[in-house]
């Protein structure tokens, strides 16, 4: 997969690809995750851990930068990283052991950490188009 496109037209659907995304990933793999507020990152990191066969509940880690899951097929890290301000907040909170691990990991707004993402990752943008309806997103899926 290079680049692929999904339609979502329910929160039910977006949660849906996200665990078909993460019944698909790997150990190591790491997703950044794209969109703006409220349009479903959320709902999709939900799905995300269900695929990855977490029975917690997923939350955005927004005020802790970093949850944590270890029940499921594999160990699932889940950054929020809105508030960095450095990438020496980043080296604290253990991501250079974390992103060469064993785990998958999923980081929202990852735009803010581009210089330190591994040379190999999933870009997930979550896009609204309120043309098709209040509740209608195009998750795009591509390897960079």
């Amino acid at each position: 997969m290079e680049k692929e496109s999904r339609d979502s037209f329910s929160a039910q659907d977006t949660f849906n690809i996200g665990k078909a995304i993460a019944e698909a990933s790997k150990p190591g793999q790491v997703y950044c995750l794209n969109g703006d507020l409220g349009c479903g990152k959320t709902v999709f990191s939900q799905g995300f851990g269900a695929g990855l066969g977490i029975k917690d509940d997923i939350v955005s880690p927004t005020f802790t930068i970093l949850k944590q899951y270890e029940d499921g097929r594999m160990p699932f890290y889940h950054f929020d990283v809105y508030r960095i301000g450095s990438d020496e907040e980043m080296d604290d909170i253990g991501y250079y052991d974390i992103i060469d691990g064993d785990g998958v990991c999923l980081i929202e707004w990852a735009g803010i950490i581009k210089d330190i993402l591994p040379e190999t990752y999933f870009n997930v943008i979550i896009e609204k188009d309120l043309e098709k309806g209040f509740d209608y997103r195009k998750i795009t899926i591509e390897k960079h």
